[in-house]
Parts: structure tokens; sequence; C-alpha cells
């Protein structure tokens, strides 16, 4: 991987004024654990092999409440991953939190719990021409409604576990190392139980258009 570096070295500071890392390596530890985890498992490399394009861009942090409900979730336990889980997690105060859904008729609700970051794309720390790679959170109890978008779509579960939803197929509970396919435009939902899901998101191709709410009438 060719990483050209973007930026100052940085110190990020936890919640107690801590300095808990330079934020040039807290970049470059998300980046080998989320390779390590893509690269061990079957299903993401046959959805596409992670890039080898890879450069380091300058991203502008952007908190948003749903980064403060996914770092205080205590459920969340990963045993294949456990070092990708607290590597997305020491990046929480140097990324920008997504806001896909905003100015639409969601709700406060879901926007403060839904918690995505880029890790590999837009506003991202890494880019690619290949591939854009998402971290996706949903606490317990949490609905993501049916949504599609014209990007092909892998989740890996990275911890914790929930039902994904997919238009014609049954549901799937799926836990930890467990993948969901998505085709172009298949609209698809997810909902968790008793315990929360953290997953690692790729997308390939189409990757201008985000995800839109599915109409209830594309879904009889």
């Amino acid at each position: 991987i060719s990483l050209g570096l973007v930026g100052s070295e940085m110190c990020i500071r936890d919640r107690s004024n801590r300095c808990d890392m330079n934020q040039e390596a807290v970049y470059q530890t998300l980046l080998r654990t989320t390779q390590d985890a893509y690269a061990g498992n079957a299903e993401m490399t046959g959805f596409t092999p992670f890039p080898d394009d890879i450069v380091r861009q300058a991203v502008t942090p952007f908190h948003s409440t749903c980064c403060d409900v996914f770092c205080e979730d205590k459920k969340l336990v990963s045993q294949k991953y456990p070092a990708l889980q607290d590597a997305i997690r020491a990046a929480s105060d140097a990324v920008h939190w997504r806001q896909t859904y905003k100015d639409t008729d969601i709700g406060d609700d879901f926007m403060d719990q839904f918690a995505c970051y880029c890790i590999i794309g837009e506003n991202a720390p890494f880019m690619s021409a290949a591939i854009r790679l998402f971290m996706v959170y949903m606490p317990p109890h949490f609905y993501y409604p049916w949504h599609h978008h014209p990007a092909e779509e892998m989740y890996l579960v990275v911890s914790g576990n929930g039902v994904f939803k997919r238009k014609d197929c049954p549901d799937e509970r799926l836990t930890e190392d467990d993948t969901s396919f998505h085709q172009s435009n298949q609209p698809h939902a997810m909902e968790t139980l008793d315990d929360p899901v953290l997953c690692l998101v790729a997308w390939r191709d189409d990757f201008e258009t985000p995800p839109v709410l599915t109409p209830p009438s594309d879904m009889s």
C-alpha cells in the first residue's frame, strides 16, 4: 500500500483531556486493523480485493451525538476482531461522522443513535478509486428502515449481532464474522434486538449516489 501522508501530526485528547495517541498513529492503526480483518474474511475478499491504491488524505473531524452513543456502549465485545473494534473507537475524535439521512423525515432519534464514518472514501483519512469502506454501529433495540443505493455492498459483522433483511430474501440473524451482500438497488434493512452491532461495510461501483429510504410502494 502506498501511503502519501498529508497534514501535520497532532494529539487526540479524550474527554478527560488526556493525550491518548498521536493522530497519525490512530489513522494508521485504523487502516492496518481494517485491512487485517478484511483480508481474513473470504466473503469480503471475494466481494472485492482490499485495494492497493490507498492514499492518505486530509480529513476535517466532525462530531455527532451518535459518536458518544457508540463510544459509551459497553456491550460491544469482539472475539475475532478486538483490535479493529478498538481502532474504530480510538479514531472516533479524529473522523468525520456521517449524517447520511440529514434533512429527511427519518427523525432525530435515528440520527442521534445510528453511527457511521468513512474509513476509505470521501471525508475519510484514506482514499481509493476501487472501494468505499465504512464503519456502521447500531445500538440495541434499533431499527434501520428499508433503504437502497446503486453501489453493491457487503456487511461484515465485527461485534454484536443483528437481524439483516433483504427484499425477496429470508431475514438472517448475523453475528461476528458473518456477512451480508446487497445487490445494486436491492432494498435492505437492519434491526437489533437485545445487543448492539458493529460492522465493516464495503461498497463497490457507483460511489456517487448516496443511500435513500425505500418507498413502501417499492416493497410490495
